[in-house]
């Protein structure tokens, strides 16, 4: 333990939420006035060689009237002596205490033994800030410098901030967005537009769903430095609907509100499962759920054909009756291969027919199935292609996993570009892509598992802006998105995926995948909704350190958690490269000299992004 020096004052009162120091002279309060704001740190002498580590959560002053005898002579004559009044200030810092230091220089969290009145409080030195923060660590992350002293560096342990759920909040406009690629970038080794890890890539995997596409900027390097992007967009997202599972493709075309939407989920799940068989005749087990392919095209005609189907009723016919007089004895062989011409329903004796169950029951299940192929801003999800043009297949599968975690291109990171992404489909898209992340996480450690080892490929999946679709309320829309999020929140740490929560509405977000985070790092928030949303969340936060919230800098951050020693407010340095979120110098702008636009560009570019074409 280096030496403390002087004590600044005194324990007045005692408790496992407050420790009250007094400190007394005006002299000594302004001597170290600097170190004794909301957020510093005190060491508190408990017992003969432990001291407590606490954070100061207030400061208060009052006024102290003393009385001075004056006009007393030199023998002790008091005659004609009168008194003085003279005001001086005694000061009260309120501090909650953190961990305790050893006399070894050991820390550790909780308070082990609480000081008494009259234990002496200290000015916590620079180098005991430095041993505490950057070796008490097992395997140290750098998140930035400590807001208090810029010169100690703000470590956490990586593994235990990685390995479970994060969430990062701020207001817009606080530096969340330069907040999370830094964190990222000193994953990946990126620091100052250079590749550290050029020599020999290292194993991180993070994917990122960007809503904005202003993530890529701060990942795109110099060719010679070696660091290889994974952007997908609609453009190259190759991401077809037959992975879908039943919730996403009955949201995607079924209207749960419509008074037969029974029949049409039985026939379109019955369709979809009979031509998964039909284009995939070697597996067994085929289930609706099954991710293999099956032809979109073929089940609407399927379905057009029930649509329109007629039950020849003469003798021994009891089946689906061609015009041509074929009767059907097998829907299969018929209805996938296109459009059949029914018999007329009759009630003649020579031509008696009747209209099959489901005839007329699909007009508007065909029209909404139509309608959706037909758009061309979904093509990307409904006709995928591989690179030469041709259409996916079940084999195409293990491609299109290796896509989202970076195998393909051998790429540290992936970006989902969302902002080209159709509302309509936007949590569906989401959801599909995170459940793959997530079954593929599952089924890779159960192999792992068999070897008594544990997921060697750890996934990072970064949700930026959350609230746009796993929003706490929002009804059936969000619904496949905040249930593949929530279940990676609830069991996907068992299988090496983990969540980093992003968002400025953090009150919006789904109380189910906050409530699973392990780690919270917040930049200001200005709104007090949610700030009292985070402060519920964080139950070791005391009131003081959460009053910082909205009072906090550009870059500053408040960080709570299992990861760090405490919680403790740091600073981010920019990164370099930065993402594409800064914002518009308006003032500046405005005493510019007038700027041409070229709108014809513009209009393009409006243009095309409506047919879902690259920039």
């Amino acid at each position: 333990m280096p030496d403390l020096g002087e004590p600044v004052g005194s324990v007045t009162d005692s408790s496992h939420s407050l420790v009250r120091i007094e400190i007394s002279s005006a002299e000594e309060f302004e001597k170290h006035k600097s170190k004794l704001g909301v957020g510093q740190y005190l060491l508190i002498a408990s017992g003969n060689n432990l001291h407590l580590l606490a954070t100061i959560t207030a400061v208060r002053a009052s006024h102290v009237e003393r009385r001075a005898a004056v006009g007393s002579t030199d023998d002790g004559d008091t005659a004609g002596s009168s008194d003085a009044h003279t005001v001086a200030f005694r000061f009260q810092i309120d501090t909650q205490p953190i961990g305790t230091l050893s006399e070894d220089g050991e820390f550790s969290r909780g308070s082990h033994s609480l000081p008494v009145p009259t234990e002496h409080a200290y000015v916590t030195p620079a180098s005991v800030l430095k041993e505490i923060f950057s070796q008490q660590i097992k395997s140290r992350f750098s998140l930035g410098t400590l807001g208090i002293a810029p010169d100690v560096l703000l470590e956490i342990d990586g593994d235990r901030f990685f390995s479970k759920h994060v969430a990062v909040v701020g207001s817009t406009g606080s530096g969340k967005s330069c907040a999370v690629a830094k964190i990222l970038q000193a994953v990946v080794g990126i620091e100052s537009k250079a590749n550290s890890h050029k020599a020999a890539q290292k194993n991180s995997h993070i994917v990122i769903f960007d809503i904005h596409a202003e993530y890529a900027a701060a990942f795109k390097l110099a060719d010679t430095e070696g660091f290889t992007l994974n952007l997908l967009n609609v453009d190259n997202l190759r991401l077809p609907y037959w992975l879908m599972n039943a919730q996403e493709l009955e949201d995607i075309f079924i209207e749960s509100n419509e008074q037969n939407s029974h029949n049409q989920i039985s026939q379109f799940r019955h369709a979809v499962v009979r031509n998964k068989c039909r284009h995939n005749p070697a597996l067994t087990n085929v289930s609706f759920d099954t991710p293999i392919y099956f032809s979109i095209d073929e089940v609407v005609t399927y379905l057009e054909n029930m649509n329109t189907e007629v039950i020849g009723k003469l003798p021994e016919e009891g089946k689906p009756k061609l015009v041509d007089g074929t009767l059907v004895a097998d829907r299969d062989d018929f209805y996938f291969s296109g459009l059949q011409s029914f018999v007329v329903s009759s009630t003649a004796a020579a031509t008696k027919a009747s209209n099959g169950p489901f005839n007329g029951e699909f007009d508007r299940l065909i029209l909404r199935l139509r309608t959706r192929l037909a758009d061309p801003r979904l093509q990307f999800l409904f006709y995928p292609k591989r690179p030469n043009g041709t259409d996916l297949s079940t084999d195409d599968f293990v491609d299109v996993v290796r896509q989202f975690v970076g195998y393909l291109t051998k790429s540290n990171v992936s970006i989902v570009d969302l902002s080209g992404i159709p509302f309509e489909v936007l949590s569906i898209v989401v959801s599909l892509i995170s459940r793959m992340i997530f079954d593929f996480g599952f089924h890779y450690s159960k192999t792992r598992h068999v070897g008594g080892e544990v997921s060697d490929v750890p996934i990072l999946v970064v949700c930026e802006e959350a609230h746009n679709y796993v929003p706490r309320s929002g009804g059936a829309a969000y619904d496949s998105s905040r249930k593949s999020i929530e279940r990676i929140a609830k069991e996907g740490r068992k299988y090496g995926v983990t969540l980093m929560v992003v968002s400025q509405r953090p009150s919006e977000v789904s109380e189910t995948i906050f409530s699973q985070c392990s780690n919270y790092i917040s930049l200001r928030l200005t709104n007090a909704v949610d700030q009292a949303y985070v402060k519920s969340l964080l139950p070791d936060l005391s009131t003081g350190v959460g009053d910082l919230l909205p009072n906090l800098g550009q870059g500053e951050f408040l960080i709570v958690g299992d990861a760090p020693l405490m919680p403790t407010v740091g600073h981010f340095a920019l990164p370099v490269p930065e993402p594409h979120s800064r914002s518009v110098n308006y003032l500046q702008e405005w005493n510019a000299d007038w700027r041409p636009v070229d709108f014809d560009t513009v209009i393009d570019r409006w243009r095309g992004k409506v047919l879902i074409k690259a920039e």
